[in-house]
């Protein structure tokens, strides 16, 4: 079983029950990759050149990702890898934990770089309303999963498990963090910030990765504890997602108060409720929004391969092969 209490007998990969956990992971170490081999100095050249909205656009995305990436962190320590019996699965959310507080450190890096007010950057999460409602939203399900009463081998306590995936992989991961990718990298379309688009793209590759494992593990969830498929409960998974998509159109009219060129908050928010459509047939329900993609630029939204392949000012599919590294020490 996916959700319980580990045991001693736990930790065993071999014979593996969950072949796709294992998979990801071997993909996760291949993709290792680090924030400062990417130079940022012709993007501070563009910085200067940039609009007072255009930079508030930037400022207010890292304000927001850099603790973002430290909540999804946090998330999968207390409220996700305590209640997985899976030995691969553990394995793999100890990689993606690490680059999840890679991710912080590379948009510390950019909040290093530019010439920003660091101290507001770092306090706007707790300050602006849209933001810190957002925040709020993920600590309501991840406080859930830290209480004494918990308990995962109940279906209520299944339930609970499932809402929390939901909220941080689905809504957080799969959803708000692809609609700050999508805003990042339009950017590049328009040859600016090129070398923060490589290390957006990089951090976007990990994260279709973490919205794969997530959604394969709500899936086999559901398979092994089909007392868990009613309509109530599909109902209110929806709500959940629906409920983030609120949140975060809130979010992008402060992000975008007065638009820049060729990007507005409305043309944000029909790529958030497409992608939302999206993760809703993934988890195997029915489309909301039923929106078109504005940003057929960005593919199909989570072939993170295209979009590599998109961009070819800098080769940003980077690869660690150990075996590879390994032969070529000893030759």
């Amino acid at each position: 079983m996916l959700v319980g209490k580990a045991s001693p007998e736990d930790y065993n990969l071999h014979p593996s029950q969950y072949p796709w956990a294992t998979d990801l992971y071997n993909q996760a170490v291949r993709n290792t990759w680090f924030p400062h081999e990417i130079a940022l100095k012709e993007d501070l050249d563009d910085w200067a050149k940039m609009t007072e909205d255009e930079r508030h656009a930037v400022e207010f995305l890292v304000a927001f990702f850099n603790p973002a990436e430290l909540i999804v962190n946090r998330s999968i320590a207390l409220g996700i890898y305590p209640y997985l019996k899976s030995a691969e699965c553990h394995l793999y959310l100890a990689k993606q934990m690490w680059e999840e507080a890679n991710h912080c450190v590379a948009f510390e890096y950019v909040l290093q770089t530019f010439p920003l007010d660091r101290e507001k950057v770092f306090s706007l999460h707790q300050q602006v309303p849209s933001m810190k409602e957002k925040e709020d939203f993920i600590n309501k399900y991840m406080k859930r999963m830290t209480e004494d009463e918990l308990d995962v081998s109940t279906p209520d306590g299944k339930k609970d498990f499932v809402r929390n995936l939901v909220a941080t992989n689905i809504v957080m991961e799969g959803i708000w963090f692809y609609s700050g990718f999508m805003v990042a990298l339009s950017f590049r379309q328009r040859n600016q910030l090129r070398n923060v688009g490589s290390l957006v793209t990089w951090v976007l590759r990990d994260e279709s990765l973490h919205l794969k494992f997530g959604i394969n593990l709500i899936h086999g969830i559901l398979e092994e504890n089909p007392e868990l498929l009613t309509q109530e409960f599909a109902e209110e998974i929806r709500n959940i997602v629906i409920e983030g998509v609120n949140l975060e159109t809130t979010f992008n009219r402060d992000l975008f108060p007065r638009g820049i060129l060729g990007l507005n908050a409305d043309y944000v928010n029909q790529y958030v409720q497409y992608v939302a459509d999206r993760r809703l047939i993934e988890l195997g329900l029915e489309k909301h929004y039923n929106a078109t993609n504005p940003a057929k630029w960005m593919s199909t939204a989570t072939d993170v391969f295209e979009l590599v392949n998109f961009f070819e000012a800098q080769n940003t599919n980077y690869e660690v092969n150990s075996g590879d590294s390994e032969k070529k020490k000893a030759s």
